[in-house]
């Protein structure tokens, strides 16, 4: 299981999208106030912190991934299943970088935060990373289940 390179590709997606969890992607500056985009929403960073602008959405599916992501791991001996699995994760992960674009576009045309700027950490480029990793995860696969295939015929 650990000896398959697509494992180590799925373990290091899941430890994006965990890490994810909590580190901020973005820090916003709405005039002299700032602001960090997290998973859980849209945060003040002065004292006391408040969550100006939830976004719970981004929180669910980071978990469904990290834990869809560990859940294909455990499925190596069905590799069909294994792939389809992966193909709805990477269909996750392009939901979630869209619905984190739409977030801060719905921000940027906020009536509540006139002029903001935008600085995006370097971690906000994980869910791509994971997404890039996810499909050399379904490559490796597919090569096993040739493998595979290819000595069953010599049987």
């Amino acid at each position: 299981m650990i000896q398959r390179i697509q494992t180590v590709y799925l373990l290091i997606v899941a430890g994006l999208f965990f890490a994810l969890l909590f580190l901020p992607l973005a820090v916003i500056q709405s005039g002299k106030t700032l602001y960090t985009f997290k998973l859980a929403g849209l945060h003040s960073t002065a004292l006391p912190v408040t969550l100006v602008y939830p976004t719970w959405s981004l929180i669910v599916i980071a978990t469904i991934i990290v834990f869809l992501t560990l859940f294909i791991i455990f499925k190596y001996k069905k590799r069909i299943f294994q792939m389809r699995l992966c193909i709805y994760n990477a269909l996750l992960m392009i939901g979630f970088c869209i619905l984190v674009g739409f977030y801060l576009w719905q921000f940027n045309h906020s009536q509540e935060l006139p002029g903001i700027k935008i600085n995006f950490r370097l971690w906000s480029c994980f869910p791509i990373i994971a997404l890039i990793l996810n499909y050399l995860a379904i490559r490796g696969i597919g090569v096993d289940e040739a493998m595979v295939r290819s000595s069953e015929r010599l049987r």
